[in-house]
């Protein structure tokens, strides 16, 4: 599915805001690059030093340390980007699984080191660069227990990567919906969603709060006890602040998970991301996607088939996973649909705060 849902903004907008342009370009190692050729780009590492530094500044999020990994390191660490070490393929490119040595930052042998997931961007577009930029911007600041750890980065010529830390179960959606996962269990599919109920009230109660606008069960990582980590904030936004109550944007995010007053305004808030929630806790719930084209048609967008069936006790198991059959209580799967019923509400004042839906979901 496409992130942008505006064709026409993606053309105009995509390549970079007017704002970061001008900030780049006070840079004097980006300066030059940015009008040669995108193949050509020289390392710019000082320049995301300092354009990352005057918002960092400005912030009232805690900083910690991404170190600047040497690209011939990484390239030992995954075997020279060897195919067979592909873990997953991302928008902007693949994600491979090495191994380093943390306290030197140099490559290792597997099991004799750390296992990190490698993400290698594809330089095709400034929208690519411009997420790989916020992801360093994002990641480098916000540290919580349900957000994927940034080890590092390179940002070499021709390369734009980052390394993070390893999560071996994968992403949520892999254990939904692909073939040769295990169904995953009533018990695990709650503390999934409680990880990632944890990850969005974090980001939403910061002083400066942080919405990440591109929230779905792809983005939900897994380690090897099944704790959820937050993951690709390359669509991240900082809240509104002062007196405002949104934040005017274009439109972007994955089609079925985007709320439903953001894609008709533009008008970005932390409601946003309760909305993409809930639409993650109905695909825990029924098992389904959040849009499959293979269904009927009726039955293509979760949400619109979900609903007239979420606010009746006695239609209930019409929409759960039947893999699931004899490990809930009636009680139990109610009030998750009940309150997925309210984080998708077309209204956004009537949605819950992340906090709350993080409270009901530790009742359980």
């Amino acid at each position: 599915m496409s992130r942008v849902y505006d064709n026409w903004e993606r053309l105009v907008e995509a390549v970079m805001k007017r704002e970061d342009l001008r900030q780049l370009a006070l840079c004097e190692s980006f300066s030059s690059s940015i009008s040669a050729d995108l193949s050509s780009r020289s390392s710019f590492s000082s320049s995301l030093e300092d354009f990352f530094g005057n918002r960092i500044s400005r912030s009232s999020i805690s900083y910690h340390e991404v170190h600047r990994i040497e690209f011939e390191e990484i390239k030992g660490a995954t075997k020279n980007f060897q195919r067979d070490l592909i873990i997953a393929e991302g928008v902007f490119g693949p994600v491979y699984e090495g191994w380093i040595d943390e306290d030197t930052l140099t490559a290792s042998k597997p099991g004799s080191g750390t296992a990190v997931a490698v993400k290698k961007w594809n330089q095709d577009t400034f929208e690519g660069y411009q997420e790989w930029k916020k992801e360093i911007y994002y990641l480098s600041q916000l540290h919580h227990p349900n957000l994927v750890r940034l080890i590092g980065y390179n940002d070499k010529a021709e390369n734009w990567i980052l390394v993070y830390e390893f999560m071996p179960k994968g992403s949520l959606d892999n254990y939904l919906f692909k073939r040769g996962h295990q169904s995953l269990p009533w018990e695990t599919r709650i503390k999934v969603a409680m990880g990632a109920a944890r990850a969005l009230s974090f980001l939403h109660d910061r002083e400066i709060q942080v919405i990440h606008r591109g929230f779905k069960s792809g983005d939900i990582l897994l380690d090897g006890e099944f704790n959820a980590k937050l993951s690709d904030f390359g669509l991240a936004k900082d809240g509104p602040t002062g007196d405002m109550t949104y934040v005017s944007t274009r439109v972007m995010g994955t089609y079925g998970y985007a709320a439903p007053e953001y894609i008709a305004t533009g008008h970005l808030t932390a409601k946003c991301d309760v909305y993409s929630f809930g639409v993650v806790l109905l695909e825990l719930l029924s098992g389904r996607r959040a849009v499959d084209k293979n269904r009927a048609r009726k039955e293509q967008k979760l949400v619109k088939w979900a609903k007239p069936y979420l606010g009746d006790k006695r239609k209930l198991l019409r929409i759960m996973d039947t893999t699931l059959e004899g490990q809930y209580t009636r009680k139990a799967a109610y009030s998750v649909v009940t309150l997925a019923l309210r984080c998708v509400n077309l209204q956004p004042k009537q949605r819950p705060r992340m906090p709350e839906v993080l409270i009901a979901l530790e009742r359980l």
